[in-house]
């Protein structure tokens, strides 16, 4: 299909990967005119809903992806971390990944990866052919190697993120108006680079579509067909197909395209506010009354909880000021995964559509800082943490959409490569597969969706 079909010798076969976050394959499947492009790589190709990880979170969802193992191997649970034996948190970034990335497996193989725009990549690695970090980066300047990758962008007003405080608003045209202009920058750098020669690994991710369906998802899903923000959500959507199809048309014979999402997406319907929920049931006291942060929780504490819906028991020897012995623990994690399991909203519906343990979703080097319970919500609630208090357990915020563990998507430009069954882990081996780059495979928990 190759307009920029080239010569290549025996360096093996390319992988363009893009990476579309929160999109939901049903959103695609539902709306083969809005995404004719996508459908036609579904037909030609593969293509399915997927599962994401616990939590489905993108700060700890683009590590998993992109190194094929879970959080207990990446050392990345979520937007927010805690210290071990403190009560110190931090926002991961790129070396807090502690797993090795796909792209590193590629450049270890004597082959070359033009990395754009990935969450959770900052400060960018100097050991790849080029990168420019993505999500919570602070400038295009300070994201970017090496230098002419920097001046490129700078030039061509690349922009790491939408300003999703736009997205408050009532009126949502402005900040779609920025959505369309960040989309429209990072397409013309990534077709500026899938055009550049000397790359085996191209991984570029569009992070906008997460960004309009928080706030235009509830439309989408709520509102009257040809409603204005339906509208705006669905033209946004033809451009991003749009973009897809022209970079399908851009790559060389030797190249398999895939499109993925690193979790679904559904309608938000409440805010759960977990650690007022859990001060409310005598789980959480604190030092004063006027407390903002982690470290003001109380020794008499028995739980506290951090974003997204992660619960961790306020354990002696283990927290600095722990207040439930280690004798206790077994009994005071099955007390609090019990309560969670029957916390209902204001509909009557269950929050949790399961609560699940540290043992069960989480292993490997890096698992001590694992949270004892992780919350997987029902579809409509959104769980939240924060520790300045709020009045009501229940609540609602500028944010309509949320992230779902399930209906996440992926699509293969290879008949051979069956997406049936297949879960986030999965996408690193396929990727170093249709490569040809040779791995141990018991290193990932996912495995390879080309048919031996």
């Amino acid at each position: 299909m190759g307009l920029f079909d080239r010569l290549r010798g025996d360096d093996g076969p390319r992988v363009a990967f893009f990476g579309i976050d929160g999109v939901p394959y049903s959103l695609i499947a539902d709306n083969p005119d809005v995404f004719p492009n996508l459908t036609d790589l579904a037909a030609e190709g593969s293509a399915g809903a997927i599962d994401s990880i616990v939590p489905p979170e993108s700060s700890a969802c683009w590590p998993a992806l992109t190194t094929g193992v879970n959080p207990g191997e990446t050392g990345v649970y979520g937007f927010q971390d805690r210290e071990n034996g403190s009560y110190d948190t931090y926002v991961p970034m790129g070396r807090d990944v502690r797993a090795t990335r796909i792209w590193d497996r590629v450049e270890n193989a004597d082959r070359r990866a033009s990395v754009l725009n990935v969450p959770v990549t900052f400060p960018p690695q100097r050991d790849v052919q080029r990168m420019v970090s993505g999500f919570l980066s602070p400038t295009v300047e300070k994201a970017a190697y090496p230098d002419d990758l920097r001046e490129y962008l700078e030039a061509n007003d690349y922009r790491i993120d939408v300003n999703a405080k736009l997205g408050h608003q009532d009126d949502k045209s402005e900040f779609m108006e920025d959505a369309h202009e960040t989309l429209d920058a990072r397409f013309e750098a990534f077709k500026h680079y899938i055009q550049e020669d000397g790359w085996d690994l191209f991984f570029g991710v569009f992070m906008t579509t997460d960004r309009v369906n928080h706030f235009l998802f509830g439309d989408y899903e709520g509102d009257e067909p040809g409603s204005e923000e339906v509208e705006l959500f669905l033209e946004f959507y033809e451009k991003v197909d749009r973009y897809l199809g022209e970079l399908r048309g851009m790559l060389a014979d030797d190249t398999t395209m895939m499109v993925a999402s690193d979790h679904g997406f559904t309608t938000l319907n409440y805010e759960v506010h977990c650690n007022a929920w859990l001060e409310r049931e005598g789980w959480l006291e604190y030092d004063t009354d006027d407390h903002d942060e982690l470290g003001d929780v109380s020794e008499d504490a028995r739980a506290y909880s951090l974003i997204p819906g992660r619960f961790y028991i306020n354990l002696e020897g283990r927290e600095p000021e722990g207040g439930v012995p280690q004798d206790e623990y077994e009994g005071t994690r099955a007390e609090l995964k019990e309560a969670l399991e029957n916390l209902t909203g204001p509909d009557g519906n269950p929050v949790a559509d399961r609560v699940v343990t540290k043992e069960e979703a989480y292993r490997g080097a890096h698992d001590d800082i694992a949270p004892d319970l992780t919350v997987v919500p029902n579809h409509g609630f959104d769980l939240k943490s924060g520790f300045k208090g709020h009045d009501d357990v229940f609540g609602e915020g500028p944010r309509n959409g949320m992230h779902s563990f399930d209906n996440a998507c992926l699509f293969v430009d290879d008949p051979d490569c069956p997406v049936d069954d297949a879960d986030l882990f999965d996408i690193g081996p396929t990727v170093l597969d249709l490569m040809d780059v040779d791995y141990d495979r018991p290193e990932f928990d996912g495995r390879s969706l080309i048919e031996q």
